[in-house]
């Protein structure tokens, strides 16, 4: 079951979607001198900045955004020497190799909003004029080693769960206690030793390494706490030195700051669902669906259910299409095509947090060769009538079991595309062939993972990936229904 293997940089790997408008960073002046620079960076709507430095300080660094993602917006200016990722603060630290490099990245996107994956990035100079490898190294409590650990996991494709944590740990020192949650980082875990020594082995023999092959990659840090509470022992939390705790857990977290960690089964038992597809009553209760932290960008307020997307292709839309893609947000209650535009259709959710999922991620989507516009309607809801399309009891709907998992899976269109629900003697032939209309394919993977059958496909581009999404979830492959989502692995 535990597979580690080293993880590495793959420079080649290109999943982002960086946006720079049509400029070519290679044309920038380097001989511009860091005054006339600091004018120009003011005159642009930058903020005070510090002297420049070869060190590059990079904000609203989102969960979905990878260290690749950050290395492509910055080597067309230069070898990037040291790169930190300041998950915790949704930051980054790129280091060029000479001040020049970084020069010449800050006056470009001095005059271009830099974005990533449809995220605006904000870049400064840091006030650091070289990365330490203490700084590199060992965020958190700096060098200080400590007996607890804070645990990023990265590229998540399979779900952790405490077994899972304690098998991979366990081998270094006595696990005393282990407390999972959910961040705007990602998924996280606390792990306590019983012995300093142990988690300082423990970090320096898997940090970076992947618990599976090819994904679930560890961050680890040293934590700033002291002592672990733990009043339950169950999936998500075990005192390994008290076997006697129950097993259920109400309410609120007993430990503070590790976000709400049993909310999301909370919600489950609440029989909401016998009046469809209810708004969530707040926003609290919406970050529990996510383990306690929405995703960067969400604001969980929203209350409008219907979005009006445009720019579509006629020759090749239909509302069974719309569905398919934007049913990885949220339920469908209707979908109608606008006859008197035919490149604009209403497509109304469950609630206004789906549709606001929508919006953020879609947005901007390229399918069927158009880029897509998606907007919150004026509209409250879609009138029924014989033009519309009505889903709300479709059982295709992937939100009416299990919804908190499925949120936590929303991400923008990528290059990968994950099939589940396969037949358990498909093959990788079989489903290449079932894809390969749709463009390229450059790489697959089947697996086993609870006893049924997944599959990856890496397509050549994110339009391609989207477009097998929309085409081929909810088709028939060898008498299953097979089911599509958007992967966030950069490569398998």
């Amino acid at each position: 079951m535990f597979v580690p293997c080293c993880a590495h940089w793959n420079l080649i790997v290109c999943t982002s979607q960086i946006t720079c408008q049509a400029l070519d960073p290679c044309s920038t002046d380097l001989s511009s001198t860091p005054s006339l620079l600091l004018r120009s960076l003011s005159l642009s709507g930058f903020s005070t900045m510090t002297e420049p430095s070869k060190v590059i300080h990079v904000r609203n660094v989102g969960h979905e955004i990878s260290e690749n993602d950050l290395l492509q917006l910055f080597q067309p200016f230069g070898v990037i020497t040291k790169l930190v990722m300041l998950r915790a603060k949704n930051q980054a630290l790129i280091q060029m190799q000479d001040t020049p490099a970084a020069v010449s990245a800050l006056q470009f996107y001095g005059n271009v909003q830099p974005a990533i994956r449809g995220r605006n990035v904000y870049v400064q100079f840091s006030s650091h004029q070289e990365l330490t490898t203490m700084y590199q190294n060992a965020q958190g409590r700096g060098d200080e080693p400590n007996r607890i650990l804070l645990v990023t996991i990265h590229h998540m494709l399979y779900p952790i769960t405490v077994e899972v944590l304690h098998q991979v740990f366990f081998p270094h020192g006595f696990v005393e206690k282990i407390v999972t949650f959910q961040k705007s980082a990602g998924f996280q875990a606390l792990i306590q030793y019983q012995s300093r020594q142990s988690a300082v082995a423990a970090r320096t023999a898997l940090q970076g390494r992947n618990i599976y092959d090819g994904c679930c990659q560890l961050d680890i840090q040293f934590s700033n706490l002291d002592e672990l509470q733990v009043n339950y022992n169950n999936e998500r939390s075990r005192d390994f030195t008290n076997p006697n705790l129950p097993s259920e857990q109400k309410g609120r977290s007993p430990q503070p700051g590790y976000g709400d960690a049993g909310g999301v089964y909370g919600l489950q038992g609440t029989g909401a669902r016998a009046v469809g597809f209810p708004q969530m009553a707040n926003a609290a209760a919406i970050a529990a669906a996510f383990g306690g932290g929405l995703p960067p960008g969400i604001s969980g307020t929203n209350d409008r259910c219907t979005v009006l997307v445009s720019n579509l292709n006629p020759d090749k839309i239909d509302e069974d299409k719309l569905f398919n893609l934007f049913s990885i947000y949220g339920n469908i209650v209707r979908i109608k095509l606008l006859r008197n535009k035919p490149d604009h259709a209403l497509v109304q959710m469950g609630d206004g947090f789906q549709s606001e999922l929508a919006v953020h991620f879609l947005k901007g989507a390229i399918l069927f060769g158009k880029r897509l516009e998606v907007n919150f309607s004026k509209h409250p809801n879609i009138t029924q009538g014989a033009d519309t399309h009505e889903y709300m009891n479709s059982n295709l709907n992937r939100f009416n079991r299990n919804a908190a998992k499925n949120y936590r899976y929303c991400c923008s269109p990528t290059k990968m595309i994950h099939l589940s629900s396969l037949p358990q003697e498909v093959t990788e032939e079989e489903i290449v062939n079932h894809l390969e209309e749709i463009g390229t394919i450059v790489n697959t993977k089947l697996f086993e993972m609870n006893g049924k059958k997944q599959a990856l496909v890496l397509f050549e581009t994110e339009e391609q990936a989207t477009e097998a999404l929309v085409c081929k979830h909810a088709t028939s492959l060898g008498g299953s229904i097979i089911r599509i989502s958007f992967s966030q692995l950069q490569g398998i």
